[in-house]
């Protein structure tokens, strides 16, 4: 089980990066799109700055930002090269076009995230072109009336029977019991925009025991 942080925000990655815990990080255009406007390679070339800062070279997902195959292919050669990092995913929507881009590109060994994935047809086919990553939006999932974690569930079944090399990356969280859900279903990996990293470690228990072995231990010092 493995966490990433969904986001293209630099104080948010770093505050992540801080308690040691990201396994890697998503972005996508919407995502760059809420930061303030600038160069994109620089974006994202500053939050590969702060993973070397923090020793931590882990999963970067880059999406092109393109519907024509073509230009994905052209984009994602361009990411590959300007940014100059080895463990960067380039994340290509699922679609029938998109999949012969995804098996062109893990012919030029590069690593690939399929993102967009609704069902278990889309996700078993990006991992037949060979996709590295399949990404399942569950909250999307939801909002579509199917049942997220059968999904989940049934992807990671068919991946397990056949060996097929392919991870699970969850994404769409609404809410921090999507996280428990998604992993118990099957998931390898959830990717969790940073508003809901302090609702994760909180629980309102822990506070009271926390204070009550404070305030017992103040008592038996007076």
């Amino acid at each position: 089980m493995k966490i990433f942080v969904d986001s293209a925000n630099l104080d948010d990655i770093e505050e992540a990066l801080e308690r040691g815990f990201p396994a890697g990080v998503t972005t996508n255009p919407t995502i760059v799109s809420q930061e303030e406007r600038g160069d994109f390679t620089e974006r994202i070339k500053a939050i590969i700055a702060l993973l070397h800062k923090y020793d931590h070279e882990i999963p970067l997902s880059v999406e092109v930002f393109s519907s024509n195959p073509v230009e994905m292919l052209s984009q994602a050669e361009s990411f590959i090269a300007e940014l100059d990092y080895d463990p960067l995913y380039v994340k290509v929507p699922i679609g029938w076009d998109e999949l012969a881009v995804i098996r062109e590109l893990k012919s030029r060994g590069v690593k690939v995230n399929c993102t967009c994935c609704m069902s278990f047809t889309q996700a078993l086919l990006a991992a037949q072109a060979g996709s590295d990553f399949v990404s399942l939006f569950y909250g999307r999932i939801r909002d579509h009336g199917t049942d997220p974690t059968a999904v989940v569930r049934q992807v990671r079944t068919a991946l397990d029977e056949h060996g097929a090399a392919s991870e699970i990356i969850v994404g769409s969280i609404r809410q921090v019991e999507d996280i428990g859900e998604a992993f118990a279903a099957g998931a390898h990996i959830v990717t969790v925009p940073p508003k809901f990293f302090r609702e994760m470690v909180w629980h309102p228990k822990t506070d009271e025991v926390v204070k009550q072995f404070l305030d017992d231990f103040e008592a038996w010092m007076r």
